[in-house]
């Protein structure tokens, strides 16, 4: 990583470099080691510029949104992490549709769209998580997905280049789509949306996160569902119904309140969450014969 660095700090010198990052303060499970190198681009040039020389040295990088779907080894990343800021932070109108850049939360995103009267995205304005893992993942809560609403998005492929894709060339299916197994990098994305009627927007919005506060342990850092939804079943129901809500391994818990969330109490490491997911799988498996895949990334 050190030629990478210097590499980069020589064609760059405005870009922000970070050494020995620790990825704790970049997950919402609040849980990783250190990366070996983190760039933080604020533009486009600056963006392209970083993915470009590591892959010339031949490091892939690995793209991080808000890290709310991400699992980070205790002994850090050895490699390099792109986190996009700045210019990928901003909202805009334009051509009287509405701009995300990728770093965007969706929260503020939601806000934003609701105080515009603007309806279609009130479902994400729980989700913990930034406008590029979205749609990368094909995000989506109570009934609805980024997919509905995506116009298009715009990337840099794995050459470099930036790219638009038309939502409906996008691939898009559950928490999937045509940059699930691709090494892009998402820039921005524009939605397309229905005018509403902004105070029943926001009382939409207001329900969904009484539901949320309800029924999620949102008091505990996690990262959300932790395991795929089973073809015919629903993973919570799978892992309550073998009576393993409370399980604990160190300080990483299955949730009390939903199974389907494993939660951080209080210093967990990343070798007490994979060793709970084991022993969750291994007893679902042998009591009800369904086979539970995380949905949670792991990164080491």
């Amino acid at each position: 990583m050190e030629q990478l660095e210097k590499l980069l700090r020589e064609r760059c010198p405005e870009m922000e470099l970070r050494v020995n990052e620790p990825m704790s303060r970049y997950t919402t499970f609040r849980i990783g080691g250190p990366a070996a190198l983190m760039a933080l681009p604020k533009t486009v040039e600056e963006a392209k510029t970083a993915v470009k020389t590591a892959r010339e040295m031949g490091i892939e990088p690995f793209f991080l949104g808000n890290g709310s779907n991400l699992l980070v080894a205790d002994g850090g990343y050895p490699g390099f992490v792109v986190k996009l800021t700045g210019d990928f932070d901003e909202i805009r109108e334009v051509n009287r549709g509405l701009e995300a850049g990728s770093a965007v939360l969706l929260s503020r995103l939601s806000n934003t769209l609701a105080g515009r009267g603007l309806a279609g995205l009130e479902f994400a304005s729980g989700i913990p998580g930034s406008v590029g893992g979205a749609v990368t993942m094909n995000a989506g809560a109570y009934g609805g997905e980024l997919g509905q609403v995506l116009e298009s998005a715009t990337f840099l492929d794995e050459e470099g280049e930036i790219c638009t894709l038309p939502a409906s060339e996008c691939d898009f299916g559950y928490r999937h789509s045509i940059f699930s197994n691709r090494k892009c990098l998402i820039l921005e994305a524009r939605f397309q949306l229905e005018p509403g009627d902004p105070a029943a927007i926001k009382a939409r919005m207001d329900e969904l996160a009484a539901k949320r506060r309800e029924k999620q342990p949102l008091e505990y850092p996690s990262a959300g569902s932790m395991f795929k939804r089973p073809p015919g079943h629903f993973a919570a129901a799978l892992i309550d119904q073998c009576g393993l809500k409370g399980l604990t391994v160190g300080g990483a818990q299955v949730s009390e309140k939903h199974a389907g969330f494993v939660v951080n109490r209080g210093g967990a490491t990343c070798a007490d969450v994979l060793e709970l997911v084991r022993q969750v799988k291994e007893r679902v498996l042998r009591q009800t014969g369904v086979e539970l895949e995380m949905e949670v990334k792991v990164l080491n």
